[in-house]
């Protein structure tokens, strides 16, 4: 598989000649089946190389080994760089591009059960997660969330040596809170709350912590409706879709996305889960499955978005065994995600001009509703349409239908009363 990439004998052997030649061959072989271009691979084999005889000179033995060594050989790289990084930005590139081959080439050539990741504080509770899905019936989305708060405690608790749940006290958990308060809005530090609530009630019902520290936890008040939906005009969704170059497998893709959510008011991860078998050509049908709200919905297929999709599928999609519509342009060529869907979104709106806060796949989505609410769709129709499990959840919108607080403003309040 090397003489794909080299002309030169002499550096084939040289790379052969690597104590993790094997590795590194096995690992080229997963590349070149997943398309990545060559000079992709040239450019990770050298960083793989590098890194080989840098962990062999501190002591490593085995691939197993090498882990162990990453972060000091990133600091290797940063101190070696000829040119020192002109920004942050640019220095977290530079430590994304060394650390991406490297910890690829691991997931790829250890066997699975050598590279799981442990759970969060899994020494403290090792059973939490297990109970979360099996006792408290959480779905994935909510133990995943669960899952990313708790990975920024167990740091946080790192960072302080606190290396015991009896070490835990108000005043660890009051930093904690704190430093989340600087990176969330009041209404993701709930979030936050919720989970490291849940984990110290678990904590205090398995006897691992003598009292119980959640009552400690208090996030801060919001209230429900204070915020209006983050929409936008629909002259700016109009110029954000005609902003996009369709001459590109990459526009083609992104193009039948924003469709998708603008016509359907889909969910990110709603659009990213479509498969092949979701739509119905023949009866021009849109099946969207494991919603939010754990039911599924069938829409008519949109000739626009039926000329988008066949438009991706015949002209843009790479050819792949995979059976989810969307898929990475780059390689590997995998189903794309929800965050990808987001990412794309906001992207494009930014790309339009659209000025709105939090811009993404969201803003799109709460301006499919309220281009609803204008044309006199009842509530009801509303939450339907969007797959609001509760009639709450589309209660909100009521504070963008314009025309019926005119009427109750202008009006002498008696139907009202």
């Amino acid at each position: 598989m090397l003489e794909r990439y080299y002309l030169l004998p002499k550096t084939i052997d040289r790379i052969r000649s690597s104590w993790l030649a094997e590795p590194i061959e096995q690992y080229v072989t997963w590349l070149t089946e997943r398309r990545y271009a060559a000079s992709s691979v040239v450019r990770r084999m050298r960083v793989l190389l590098d890194f080989g005889d840098f962990a062999r000179h501190r002591g490593a033995r085995n691939v197993r080994d090498l882990a162990g060594h990453l972060e000091a050989f990133v600091r290797h790289r940063i101190r070696n760089r000829l040119y020192p990084a002109p920004s942050p930005h640019a220095k977290r590139s530079f430590v994304a591009d060394v650390k991406r081959g490297i910890e690829q080439m691991l997931r790829v050539v250890l066997p699975p059960t050598t590279r799981t990741r442990p759970e969060p504080l899994a020494q403290w509770a090792p059973s939490f997660f297990p109970y979360l899905r099996e006792e408290r019936g959480l779905r994935d989305p909510t133990v995943q969330l669960y899952r990313h708060h708790l990975a920024r405690f167990e740091e946080y608790t790192a960072r302080h040596r606190v290396r015991h749940p009896n070490g835990l006290t108000f005043t660890i958990l009051d930093g904690f809170l704190v430093e989340a308060r600087r990176r969330n809005c009041p209404r993701s530090l709930n979030a936050v709350c919720s989970a490291l609530r849940a984990f110290l009630r678990y904590l205090f019902r398995e006897g691992r912590i003598p009292i119980d520290l959640s009552d400690g936890v208090e996030g801060p008040r919001t209230y429900r409706f204070a915020e209006i939906p983050r929409a936008i005009t629909w002259s700016d969704v109009m110029r954000t879709l005609k902003c996009i170059d369709r001459r590109s497998a990459l526009g083609k893709r992104d193009y039948a996305i924003l469709l998708l959510l603008t016509v359907y008011g889909l969910r990110a991860r709603e659009v990213a889960a479509l498969t092949l078998d979701d739509v119905g050509w023949r009866a021009a049908t849109l099946f969207v499955r494991g919603r939010k709200a754990g039911h599924a919905t069938s829409y008519p297929l949109a000739p626009a978005v039926r000329d988008a999709l066949i438009d991706y599928l015949q002209h843009g999609r790479p050819t792949t065994t995979h059976r989810h519509i969307f898929l990475l342009c780059r390689a590997p060529r995998v189903p794309i995600t929800g965050r990808v869907v987001s990412m794309q979104a906001r992207h494009y709106l930014r790309a339009a001009g659209v000025q709105a806060p939090r811009l993404g796949s969201h803003t799109l989505r709460h301006s499919v509703a309220q281009h609803l609410v204008e044309a006199d769709f009842s509530l009801k129709v509303v939450g339907d349409y969007l797959g609001h499990r509760s009639p709450s959840s589309t209660q909100i919108y009521g504070k963008v239908s314009i025309e019926s607080l005119r009427e109750v403003a202008l009006g002498d309040g008696e139907e009202i009363l």
